[in-house]
């Protein structure tokens, strides 16, 4: 442990002073050695029973545990520093983490069949500012003939403001020509809050205008204003198991597009998770021969990295 090569040294010098000199040399053995470990709690439950067993000498065991809180609070506080150091001076690739999953899908709507699902996720995290990247693809191919094509790769970068509130921009792009559209470019701007951050359960919302650009597949080209809300939940149920849920809104003036992905994840070993999710599509517009909703389960194996 990093902290208690610092700690050691730091133990001779609290146990030196004259009053600790008193105490019997075991007790002194006891409260060096748990100062060495640089454990906060074996520091405090060797000092309470040294109060116990040494009543006299309570006023120089408080000393010890004040001092022993401010020198963690030194060494952390020289820690946190040194780790922003790190952040602030990391190259362009340096610091991200992510995900990759690969399995099978089953698909109704405008398309009822079964394929292949791969995607990625990838995050970094800085002092202030926050990226995102995310691919998704989805193939099949049978006797000679495509039957489902689904591209998503979607950039978002975040920069804390204040507390939990962040400002977001992202940009989006699809292909799914099942669902009428050769090619959807999503161009978004906005405020986000993260309602709940805690070990076990996060949750941020967003909101912002959008501009969106279609070109179906029949030729023509649209683009419009609109106005995006996005929320994504995440919940880990038990030490093995998560729910996850993800959810947007593109709101248009003659069409309104909604997925959300519901996804519950298991432990396998490591790094390696299952993962069962099922996504739905809809739109109130589609294109002509186009059905409005489109649903999809995918049974995948994700590796975190």
């Amino acid at each position: 442990m990093r902290i208690s090569l610092v700690v050691l040294p730091l133990a001779a010098g609290f146990l030196a002073t004259p009053a600790l000199a008193e105490l019997p040399q075991s007790t002194r053995a006891l409260i060096e050695a748990a100062i060495a470990s640089g454990d906060a709690g074996k520091v405090a439950t060797i000092l309470d029973l040294a109060r116990e067993v040494h009543p006299d000498d309570a006023a120089e065991l408080d000393t010890i545990a004040t001092e022993f809180a401010s020198v963690q609070q030194t060494l952390a506080a020289q820690e946190a520093a040194a780790k922003e150091e790190q952040i602030r001076q990391a190259g362009v690739f340096d610091n991200w983490s992510g995900e990759g999953q690969i399995g099978a899908f089953r698909a109704t709507g405008n398309s009822s069949n079964t394929g292949i699902s791969a995607g990625l996720k990838l995050a970094r995290k800085g002092i202030d500012w926050r990226h995102k990247l995310r691919a998704l693809v989805d193939y099949q191919r049978s006797n000679g003939v495509t039957t489902r094509e689904q591209y998503l790769a979607a950039y978002e970068v975040n920069y804390d403001i204040s507390g939990d509130l962040y400002a977001y921009a992202l940009a989006q792009y699809e292909r799914d020509r099942f669902q009428g559209y050769s090619a959807r470019y999503s161009a978004s701007g906005g405020l986000g809050y993260r309602v709940l951050d805690t070990d076990t359960t996060s949750l941020e919302v967003k909101a912002g205008p959008a501009w969106r650009r279609t070109e179906r597949v029949i030729g023509s080209t649209q683009s419009s204003l609109a106005g995006l809300a996005a929320a994504d939940f995440d919940w880990q149920v038990a030490e093995t198991i998560a729910l996850t849920q993800d959810a947007s809104v593109f709101l248009e003036g003659d069409n309104t597009s909604l997925i959300a992905t519901t996804g519950l994840e298991a432990g396998l070993s490591g790094a390696l998770k299952a993962r069962v999710s099922y996504t739905v599509e809809h739109d109130t517009d589609p294109p002509p021969g186009a059905v409005k909703t489109d649903t999809l389960t995918r049974f995948t194996l994700v590796y975190g990295f």
